[in-house]
């Protein structure tokens, strides 16, 4: 999908702002916030607002090189993804992120799809749980 007023398919202008917002998640495990990655970006001496910060991120997911996901207040956290089709099952303690590939969710919603005359399906799968780490230190 194209940002408003930009042709599809073209190359978005290089922006110093997107660089930085992608080269700090490049350096971060886990899903991040805007505000977390603003604060970030500001300690670090990078005089970037907060909207500029949510709009590089937009064009960022935009562009497929971020996943999104929304945690239970309903707040999004970014991250760095790979180009593949994939899932995550997500740590509700620590917050470690995990990239799965799920075959069998791929030919469930292609059956299901077509049982009900859909096409063009996209779909996310979040599995949350708690991951072996936090599970160990809670005994």
């Amino acid at each position: 999908m194209s940002a408003p007023g930009q042709a599809e398919g073209a190359a978005r202008r290089p922006s110093r702002q997107r660089d930085a917002v992608l080269g700090l998640l490049e350096e971060l495990d886990g899903f991040r916030s805007a505000q977390d990655l603003h604060t970030l970006l500001r300690e670090r001496g990078d005089t970037v607002g907060l909207a500029t910060v949510y709009r590089a991120l937009q064009a960022l997911v935009d562009d497929g090189l971020l996943d999104v996901l929304r945690g239970p207040d309903g707040e999004a956290g970014y991250r760095r993804c790979s180009p593949s089709h994939h899932h995550h099952l997500v740590c509700r303690s620590c917050g470690l992120t995990v990239e799965v590939a799920a075959p069998p969710v791929e030919r469930w919603t292609a059956r299901v799809a077509a049982e009900h005359g859909f096409a063009d399906v996209r779909h996310d799968l979040e599995v949350f749980g708690t991951c072996r780490g936090c599970a160990a230190r809670r005994g």
